[in-house]
This record gives structure tokens, C-alpha cells and sequence, in this order.
């Protein structure tokens, strides 16, 4: 499995390699150089300060045993189940109800859950959500999830430069040819993005919520906490921006629930067939 995290690693930074010199190519042999020097510091950054943009861009703030005892309760005790290190533990200052993992592996690791949640759900609930996170850790899909992110940000960002390149007339050739290429460009490179979060996302919350309920002996606690979570977000959600939606797969329940493009695009299954996968689990 981490084997194949890896590989699965390497293509996205290929696809991020890919898509960026495939840009730099609109302003010619310049524009591919830059393109390229930018592309392997992105990598860089990507690979090894993921967890740390992602944390930064939700305000994620580091807590400790003494100021959050029962979510750092929880993460340790669930981690000592699981066999692997302590992860970090951060607190996200929202009032929408989610949790995500983030981090190169095990080692390197952390859990940032919303204040939200800490205030919506009970000690098993959390405890349910905490084995879940935990399992994206020690199955070593954490360092995916989290250069996906960046990957689609960056995608995003680039989509909208497109967008405004062509609007502006900005990269065409002497005879106007590369303004279609460029808006063509800025509609399909947003749908890129929405891909590669859904390859990544759907069977390993599948697989996140089995190993969580197997660490701590119940799957019920997770499949009450889904409930929960899903009711909440009828009321209180993260708002559809292009960081939240370059993230949303990093989250343990879908954080755009009834704002969803198109049902093909959400990065997460479904919450019946979670809570109905859960409850049939055999311990």
C-alpha cells in the first residue's frame, strides 16, 4: 500500500510537472524554462510542506493535553491502539463541524479537527472520527491527500490565470492562435482538478472507516459521528471558495454538502453507504 501511495504521489507531481510546462509552453522557449524551474520548486514545496500549507490556510492552531484534553485524549489513545506516533494535534477555529489528517507519514503527522466538531459530537463519536483519521495515517495516505491539495490549488489558481490570459488577450502568437487554446485551457484545467480528488478520495475513506472501527473494536461511534455530521452541515458548511474546494478531500465528511457541482464531482461516498458499511462490519 505505500508502495502504491507512492507511485500514485509521483503521478500527481508528474501531472503538476506536466501541466505547468504545458503553460509555459504558450509564451515559448522562456516561458518553458520558467515554467520549468517553477514547476521543481512547486514539487519541492509540495512534497515536503504540504501538511503545513494545509494546516496554514484553515488557522489550525497547536493545542496541548492541558487545553484540549479530550480530543488529545483521544488522538493519543487511538494512536497507541493503531501502534504508530502520536500525531499533532491542532484545533481549527470554525464553527463547521469536520476533522481531517495531514502530513508526509506516520512520523511526521498531525489531526486538526474543527471546534465545531469538538462541540457536536460526544467521546465515542469523536473517538470514532479520531480511529478514522488515524487510519489515513498509518495507511500512509496522508502525504497523497495532502499534495493533492496543494496540486488542485495550484490547478485552480492556474485555471483562473488562464481564464483572464485569455480574456486580456495575454500568450496569443503573432497571428492571435493560443487565446482559444488558453480559455479552452482555463474551463477543462478546474475539471483536472476535480479528477485527481476523486480518484484519490473515494475508496480510501471506504477503507479509513473499516481500519478506524477495527483499531477501537466498534464502528458505531464513526457511523453516529457521520450522522451527526452530515445534519450539521444542512446548517452550518464551509463556504464553496477555491482553497476549500482544493481541500475538500482532506475532510472526513464532505464540507459542501447540498453545494456539490455535480454528484459525480463529490469527493466523498456517500453517508448511508459509510453508516450501512460500518454497522455490517463484523468485529
Amino acid at each position: 500500500m505505500a508502495i502504491g501511495n507512492q507511485l500514485k504521489t509521483a503521478l500527481l507531481l508528474g501531472i503538476l510537472t506536466g501541466l505547468l510546462l504545458l503553460i509555459g509552453s504558450f509564451w515559448g522557449q522562456s516561458g518553458l524554462l520558467i515554467a520549468l524551474i517553477f514547476s521543481i520548486l512547486l514539487n519541492f514545496i509540495a512534497y515536503w510542506f504540504s501538511d503545513k500549507i494545509a494546516l496554514a490556510m484553515y488557522r489550525a492552531k497547536a493545542v496541548t493535553e492541558k487545553e484540549e484534553l479530550i480530543l488529545y485524549k483521544a488522538v493519543k489513545e487511538v494512536s497507541s491502539l493503531a501502534k504508530i506516533p502520536t500525531p499533532r494535534v491542532f484545533v481549527i477555529p470554525a464553527p463547521y463541524a469536520n476533522a481531517f489528517a495531514t502530513g508526509r507519514n506516520p512520523k511526521h503527522s498531525a489531526v486538526a479537527a474543527t471546534r465545531g466538531i469538538l462541540d457536536l459530537l460526544n467521546e465515542e463519536e469523536l473517538k470514532g472520527v479520531i480511529a478514522h483519521e488515524v487510519s489515513h495515517i498509518k495507511n500512509r495516505d496522508i502525504l497523497i491527500s495532502s499534495v493533492a491539495a496543494v496540486i488542485a490549488g495550484v490547478i485552480s489558481y492556474i485555471a483562473m490565470m488562464a481564464r483572464w490570459s485569455a480574456i486580456f488577450g495575454y500568450g496569443r502568437d503573432e497571428e492571435g492562435n493560443s487565446g482559444l487554446e488558453l480559455l479552452v485551457f482555463a474551463i477543462l484545467t478546474p475539471i483536472i482538478a476535480a479528477i485527481i480528488r476523486l480518484a484519490i478520495s473515494r475508496s480510501r475513506e471506504y477503507l479509513a472507516d473499516a481500519s478506524g472501527a477495527r483499531i477501537v473494536g466498534s464502528g458505531e461511534g464513526l457511523a453516529s459521528a457521520l450522522l451527526k455530521l452530515e445534519q450539521s452541515a444542512k446548517h452550518i458548511s464551509l463556504a464553496p471558495t477555491p482553497k476549500a474546494q482544493a481541500t475538500s478531500h482532506l475532510f472526513i465528511s464532505n464540507p459542501f454538502r447540498g453545494r456539490s457541482f455535480l454528484s459525480f464531482f463529490m469527493t466523498h461516498p456517500p453517508v448511508e453507504k459509510r453508516v450501512e458499511r460500518l454497522r455490517s462490519q463484523k468485529f
